[in-house]
């Protein structure tokens, strides 16, 4: 049988180039910073001490590691190792340890019905080609009651007429990964078929990221 142990896995495209970015943009700062505390602040709502949290696409760990103290544990997956060696080194030196921090792509993660609280998808739908898949998949996995955070750049709305133009030509040089284009109108009906309500939505600005909370039913 062959060896498919992570040290045998060739990393996907997409992950080489989340890869070759690490490290610049770990030391990138963050673009909105006030829009980004209100989303900290929006989502600490909804925490409690006794969650088991799951954030898909962790990047370098900001995120992970501020939400750390509340709740109870965070498991935080990202495809690009380079992204997790950093998130991993972030946590060590801050003392974090209720963040698992490890490789891997949603659709390759375990995701047992009804075991999570609370999900986590930031900056991160507009780049799956499943997501219909991906949040099915998390609408199963959240108990009664839990939620899921998403922030998401929803392309079809914004008045850049050559949109579908430039995006498949940044990712056939190498310049950006895969992006999809739709709507806000068509997010909220994914998470809407899903079985998911809305329960907060805001937009900072004129094409900028939709956050969005979505709840399962009680």
């Amino acid at each position: 049988m062959k060896d498919l142990t992570p040290s045998k896995v060739t990393p996907s495209k997409a992950a080489r180039f989340w890869d070759r970015i690490a490290t610049r943009y770990a030391r990138q700062p963050i673009a909105d910073e006030a829009a980004y505390q209100k989303k900290l602040e929006v989502t600490r709502e909804y925490l409690r001490p006794d969650m088991e949290v799951l954030e898909i696409g962790c990047g370098t760990g900001s995120t992970a590691i501020l939400h750390a103290p509340y709740v109870k544990h965070i498991r935080a997956i990202d495809i690009s190792s380079k992204m997790i060696e950093i998130a991993q080194a972030k946590a060590d030196a801050q003392g974090i340890t209720n963040v698992s921090f490890e490789q891997s792509a949603i659709d390759a993660l375990s995701l047992p019905d009804l075991t999570l609280d609370a999900v986590l998808a930031l900056s991160l739908l507009h780049l799956l080609e499943n997501r219909e898949e991906v949040i099915a998949r998390v609408y199963r996995a959240l108990k009664p009651g839990g939620i899921f955070v998403t922030s998401t750049a929803c392309l079809g709305d914004t008045i850049l007429k050559y949109i579908k133009l430039i995006v498949p030509i940044g990712k056939f040089l190498g310049l950006m990964p895969q992006v999809e284009v739709f709507t806000t109108k068509k997010l909220e009906g994914d998470l809407i078929d899903a079985g998911f309500r809305i329960d907060y939505q805001w937009q900072p600005g004129k094409n900028k990221a939709v956050f969005i909370v979505a709840k399962k039913a009680e």
